[in-house]
């Protein structure tokens, strides 16, 4: 999976319409241009293939009193609405995700019920446990790694991560059946997204041309 579709496609969706730039600064915001490839180029060609694939409607806007192009604003579809969701049960599911698709769907964990989100991660740590089981039944960390000569280290890099990444899903789980968060259907979430004309720290260059 590609953490920039359902970065693109979650970012529509919390603004509920938005243009190029607004996406770009709400990802470049939340840091996603270091740890995921939301760079400037990804997020537009992404915005357009999701366009033409039905998931997003492009609406071309006049343009702006200070002149330039009219620039284009998308709108999330019922099509990429059930996109979104799907990608997001699946990110927190799968184990073996690439970080930048978990912290991708972390952005957007509280557009479940708290319910489900837990029950996704539940079944995450059980993913986990059950790799961390086949692998174990012929590589033993407790013996250490080099039973196996210096490729042991492949294998204790991944059961240690393993241990390491159920052990903080299991925290996560926690805090979530603690009460944190606001979750779809409790009411007013957190919003992690700039509004109009509000300055980004973050921002790494200027507006594409055509969201001016």
């Amino acid at each position: 999976m590609s953490a920039i579709r359902l970065l693109v496609l979650g970012a529509v969706r919390q603004h509920g319409r938005a243009h190029g730039y607004q996406v770009r600064s709400d990802l470049e915001y939340w840091g996603a241009h270091e740890w995921s490839n939301a760079k400037p180029g990804s997020i537009y060609h992404a915005l357009k293939q999701l366009a033409k694939q039905g998931f997003l409607l492009a609406h071309e806007t006049a343009p702006s009193t200070a002149g330039g192009p009219p620039r284009t604003e998308y709108e999330i579809t019922d099509k990429g609405t059930e996109e979104f969701l799907a990608l997001l049960r699946e990110a927190l599911v799968t184990y073996d995700q690439k970080p930048d698709v978990l912290s991708a769907a972390l952005g957007f964990v509280v557009d479940l019920p708290r319910r489900e989100a837990v029950e996704l991660l539940r079944r995450r740590v059980a993913g986990i446990e059950e790799w961390r089981r086949s692998v174990t039944e012929y590589y033993t960390p407790e013996e250490g790694p080099e039973r196996l000569g210096h490729i042991g280290e492949i294998m204790n890099f991944w059961v240690h991560s393993a241990d390491t990444g159920a052990e903080w899903t299991r925290g996560l789980i926690a805090r979530i059946e603690g009460g944190a968060y606001t979750f779809a259907g409790e009411g007013e979430p957190f919003v992690g997204v700039l509004t109009e004309g509000q300055e980004n720290p973050y921002a790494t260059g200027e507006p594409h041309p055509g969201d001016r």
